[in-house]
C-alpha cells in the first residue's frame, strides 16, 4: 500500500505553502469526483492532497455587469443561480447536461475546468498512453477509438476533453484566474487548454503549485441568447458524443455577433471562430448555419471508427443554431 499524506488549508497561503512544497506530486482536493476516481484505478498517484474546501472561493456574484464564479461553486449550485439561468443559459444548460445529480452536487468549477479525458486507454494503466506516461505510445491511435476526437490531434493523443461545461464556457468569453507562487494572473478561456502536439501530458497552461481562485463572465449582447445542445449514446449520465454550446446576437433576422463551440471532438473546448465568421453579418436561416457547421467541421481528422462523429456534429451544430436563433 501506498501512503498519502493529506491536510486540509485553513486559508490561500497556507495551500499555496503546501502545494507549492511538492509541487511534482502535491495536488489540491474540491469535490474529488474526478481525482479520486482515477486514484482508485492509480491514474492518478499524488503523495500529498491538499484539501481547499475551507479557503473562500463558493461565491457567485456580479462583477463588472458579468459574473464572478468561485472556484469551489458546485456544479448544481451554478446551475440553479438565477443570474445564470437569466444571462447564461447555455452554461446552466450544459452543467445539468453533465454527470449525474449527485455528482453535481459535489463536483466543483475548478475541478471540471481541470477534468481529465475518459479515453478508456488513458485509465487503463496496463496500456500505452503519452497522456498518463509520455513516450510510451498512444494505444487508442489503433485501437477502438469511436469516441475520441476528430478536432485538434496529433500523432501522439486523440482523447477528448470531457466537460460540458468548458465547451460552455468557451462561447462566452470567460477568463480563468489563478494565483501562485509568481501571484496572480489572468488566462483567456480559450487559452488555457492546450492541443496534445507532441507533449500530450501538458494539457492545461497551468504551472505547478498555481491554484484556479474563480472564473469571470463579462457582460455581453450574445450570452442571454444561448444554448447548449448534447448528444450522446443515453439520455443521461453519459459523455457527448457530440454537442454544440452556440450565442447569437440577433439584429431582426441578421446574425449581428455568434459565438460557436464543440464538445465531444475536440483535444480541447473547440471554439470555432470560422463557423463564427460565417454566420456573423448573414441572415439567421438554415443555409448559414449549413455553411458555419461545415467551417467548424471543415479540419476534423476522424479516426477508423469515428468517422460517424463528423457529420452528426455537423448535424448538432446546425440544429443548435436553429434552436438559437427560434428556428427550431
Amino acid at each position: 500500500m501506498r501512503p498519502i499524506d493529506y491536510v486540509a488549508a485553513q486559508d490561500m497561503k497556507g495551500a499555496l505553502e503546501k502545494l507549492g512544497s511538492r509541487p511534482t506530486d502535491a495536488v489540491p482536493i474540491g469535490g474529488g469526483t474526478n481525482l479520486v476516481d482515477l486514484m482508485k484505478i492509480h491514474v492518478q498517484n499524488p503523495a500529498l492532497l491538499v484539501d481547499i474546501n475551507a479557503l473562500p472561493l463558493s461565491q457567485i456574484e456580479e462583477a463588472d455587469g458579468g459574473l464572478r464564479i468561485g472556484a469551489l461553486v458546485r456544479n448544481s449550485d451554478l446551475a440553479n443561480h438565477p443570474l445564470v439561468r437569466q444571462r447564461y443559459p447555455v452554461l446552466s444548460e450544459a452543467l445539468l447536461a453533465g454527470a449525474s445529480p449527485q455528482l453535481r452536487n459535489l463536483a466543483t468549477v475548478g475541478g471540471n475546468i481541470l477534468q481529465k479525458t475518459r479515453c478508456s486507454y488513458f485509465r487503463d494503466v496496463s496500456q500505452p498512453c503519452n497522456k498518463r506516461e509520455p513516450g510510451s505510445g498512444c494505444a487508442a491511435l489503433q485501437g477502438f477509438n469511436r469516441m475520441h476526437a476528430v478536432l485538434g490531434t496529433s500523432d501522439k493523443c486523440i482523447a477528448t476533453n470531457p466537460s460540458d461545461m468548458n465547451v460552455a464556457l468557451a462561447v462566452l468569453d470567460a477568463t480563468v484566474h489563478v494565483t501562485g507562487p509568481k501571484g496572480d494572473r489572468k488566462i483567456a478561456f480559450g487559452d488555457f487548454h492546450l492541443v496534445p502536439g507532441a507533449h500530450p501530458e501538458r494539457e492545461t497552461v497551468l504551472q505547478p503549485g498555481e491554484l484556479i481562485t474563480h472564473v469571470t463572465l463579462p457582460a455581453s449582447g450574445f450570452a442571454a441568447n444561448s444554448h447548449y445542445l448534447k448528444v450522446r449514446d443515453r439520455a443521461s449520465y453519459a459523455f457527448a458524443l457530440t454537442s454544440a454550446a452556440v450565442a447569437l446576437e440577433l439584429e431582426g433576422k441578421t446574425v449581428k455577433s455568434a459565438r460557436v463551440a464543440l464538445g465531444g471532438v475536440g483535444t480541447k473546448p473547440w471554439r470555432s471562430p470560422e463557423a463564427e465568421k460565417a454566420l456573423i453579418g448573414q441572415p439567421a436561416d438554415e443555409v448559414r448555419f449549413k455553411a458555419a457547421a461545415a467551417a467548424a467541421l471543415k479540419g476534423a481528422k476522424p479516426q477508423k471508427h469515428n468517422g460517424f462523429k463528423v457529420e452528426l456534429a455537423r448535424r448538432t451544430l446546425i440544429r443548435a443554431l436553429s434552436q438559437a436563433a427560434g428556428l427550431a
